[in-house]
C-alpha cells in the first residue's frame, strides 16, 4: 500500500471517529436534557403555586379556580394560592411569568378575544400562553324579561327583525360570555340587538331582573330559579339536549335553531415555553381532581359540567374559537377590523 492511500486511510478514519464521538455527545447531551425535564416534573412542585384568575372574586372562575386549588394542595403536599387579579393587567402578569409551572391562570373562554378587542396589549392571548387543560363547561339559557311579547324561539327573532336596533341585550362586558354568546345569537339570526354593557354578571342578572334589559345569556344554574319563580323565560337552552333542571325548556335546535350553538367553556392556562414534562403532569393531576366524587358533586351544584382534554387539544380549541370570534367582532365592528 503507497504512503498516500495509507495517509488517505488514516485521516478517513481519524474523521469518522470524530464524527461518531460528536454524535454520541450530542446523543448523550439530548438524552440527559431530556433526564433533566422529567426530573423537573417530578419533582414538581417544591414551593408554591400561584393560580391567578383575572375575574373578580365570587365569579365563576374564581369558585372553580379554589376547588381546584384546595384538591391540589392534598397531592402536591405545597401550598396553591388563588390570587384575583381582575382585568387584562392580571392576565399580563402570567403572560410574563416564568414558564416554570409555577404561575397558572385560570379563565374563561372570552380570554382568546383579549387581542381582538384590545389592540394595546403588551402579550398575545394565544401565542403567549399555553393550554394546560379544559375543565368545565356552563350550559348557557336565552332568558328574556317576562313582559316580553314573545314566548318562544322564534317569537323572539320576528319580533327583533320587526324593531331593528329596538330591542336590547345584558353581558357582564365587552368579551364576556354573554357578549360573545350574543352577538353569536345575532348574527345566526340576522337581528340588532344593542349590547347594554355591565360591570358584571351580577349586575347584568339585576339589569333584566328589572326590565332594564330584554334578553340575556345566563347560566343554567342561575336561570332555574328565577325561571321557576316566573322572575325570567327561559327560551332555550345551549346544549345538545334538554336539561333535567329546566326539562320544559327546548335546546336551540329543537326552537328551531340549529345552527346555533356556544360553549362557554373554563380552563387553566400557564405561560407559553412551560416544559412538557410539567404541562403533563399538572394535567394530570388536575383531571385526577376532577374525577373526585366531592369535586363532582361540588362543581355541578355550581352549574358546571367538567370535560377534560390533554394540552394540544385545549390550545387547538382556543387557535379554533378565536378564528371563529376573529371573524364574529370584524362583523359587529368591534376591536380588530
Amino acid at each position: 500500500m503507497t504512503w498516500f492511500k495509507t495517509t488517505w486511510l488514516k485521516t478517513t478514519w481519524r474523521k469518522i471517529a470524530a464524527y461518531g464521538i460528536a454524535v454520541l455527545s450530542i446523543n448523550l447531551s439530548s438524552a440527559q436534557a431530556d433526564t433533566a425535564k422529567t426530573d423537573l416534573a417530578h419533582n414538581f412542585p417544591n414551593q408554591m403555586v400561584r393560580i391567578v384568575t383575572p375575574i373578580g372574586a365570587g365569579s365563576a372562575v374564581d369558585g372553580l379556580a379554589r376547588v381546584i386549588a384546595d384538591k391540589l394542595q392534598d397531592i402536591w403536599k405545597q401550598s396553591v394560592v388563588v390570587e384575583n387579579r381582575p382585568g387584562m393587567p392580571g392576565t399580563a402578569s402570567v403572560a410574563k411569568s416564568a414558564p416554570d409551572g409555577y404561575t397558572l391562570m385560570m379563565m374563561s373562554n372570552g380570554h382568546v378575544v383579549g387581542g381582538l378587542i384590545n389592540k394595546s396589549l403588551s402579550f398575545d392571548p394565544i401565542a403567549d400562553f399555553q393550554g394546560v387543560i379544559k375543565l368545565a363547561s356552563v350550559p348557557l339559557v336565552l332568558v328574556t324579561e317576562p313582559k316580553l311579547p314573545a314566548n318562544t324561539l322564534q317569537e323572539l327573532i320576528t319580533l327583533a327583525r320587526t324593531k331593528p336596533g329596538q330591542m336590547n341585550y345584558g353581558s357582564a362586558g365587552l368579551g364576556s360570555t354573554s357578549f360573545l354568546s350574543a352577538e353569536l345569537f345575532k348574527k345566526i339570526t340576522n337581528t340588532n340587538f344593542v349590547q347594554i354593557p355591565y360591570k358584571g354578571g351580577g349586575d347584568a342578572l339585576i339589569g333584566i331582573l328589572r326590565g332594564d334589559s330584554h334578553i340575556y345569556f345566563l347560566a343554567l344554574n342561575l336561570t332555574v330559579e328565577q325561571a321557576k319563580g316566573g322572575n325570567l323565560k327561559a327560551l332555550a337552552i345551549a346544549t345538545s339536549k334538554r336539561s333535567p333542571a329546566l326539562p320544559n325548556v327546548p335546546t336551540f335546535a329543537e326552537a328551531g335553531l340549529p345552527e346555533y350553538q356556544y360553549d362557554a367553556w373554563f380552563g387553566a392556562m400557564a405561560p407559553a415555553h412551560t416544559p412538557v414534562p410539567i404541562l403533563n403532569k399538572i394535567n394530570a393531576d388536575i383531571s385526577r381532581v376532577l374525577q373526585m366524587p366531592d369535586v363532582i358533586e361540588r362543581l355541578q351544584a355550581q352549574g358546571f359540567e367538567l370535560t377534560s382534554s390533554t394540552p394540544d387539544e385545549f390550545n387547538e380549541l382556543m387557535k379554533s374559537d378565536e378564528k371563529l370570534y376573529r371573524e364574529l367582532l370584524k362583523d359587529t365592528r368591534v376591536g380588530t377590523p
